[in-house]
């Protein structure tokens, strides 16, 4: 199946996923995208495990203007291809905190160096980059990641340029990785 067939194949699993009322209060609601399905995120889940993992495909969907497949790039993008310089082309074209939510949870604590690229992003300042890198932080802490002193300074010392300017999303970030950093 070449990457048109499977693009097509998708699209009918979220046509036949679509939940018009969750949609509808999306758009209103201001999600920037030209379509969106209003399919939720356990249901992406099932809909990803039908399809290959795969860089083009990921690529390939990640590039649409549709909320539902560029959460699905996230899901289908193999680990292994996903490095630091497609993390930082990917988290300049976020655009919501949606998407650096599942992005820190699924892809970003899996690349090489996934702690100093999310220390890079908080020291850029740029709000979705940074939801991205506090939550990716966060769950490596948890799960067992050592942060030395030095990182710890200068993540708080970043942590607090960030809090003048943080919308909603982001002030809930901080606090989940600030007591992750305080529990460590």
């Amino acid at each position: 199946m070449n990457l048109k067939e499977v693009e097509i194949n998708i699209k009918k699993e979220l046509r036949a996923s679509m939940n018009g009322i969750l949609s509808a209060r999306m758009r209103e609601a201001g999600m920037p995208f030209k379509l969106i399905f209003g399919v939720e995120l356990p249901r992406l889940q099932n809909i990803a495990c039908e399809f290959p993992i795969d860089t083009e495909l990921a690529n390939h969907l990640w590039q649409q203007n549709i909320r539902e497949t560029r959460l699905l790039a996230i899901m289908l993008m193999p680990a292994e291809s996903f490095t630091g310089e497609t993390a930082a082309s990917w988290a300049d074209t976020m655009t919501t905190a949606e998407e650096a939510q599942i992005l820190a949870m699924i892809l970003l604590p899996k690349i090489p160096n996934a702690k100093e690229t999310c220390i890079s992003w908080l020291n850029e300042g740029k709000s979705l980059p940074a939801i991205s890198a506090c939550l990716c932080l966060r769950h490596m802490i948890v799960k067992g990641l050592a942060v030395t002193n030095e990182d710890k300074l200068l993540i708080e010392k970043f942590i607090l340029q960030l809090q003048g300017k943080a919308n909603l999303h982001l002030r809930k970030a901080i606090q989940a990785l600030t007591d992750a950093l305080d529990v460590e």
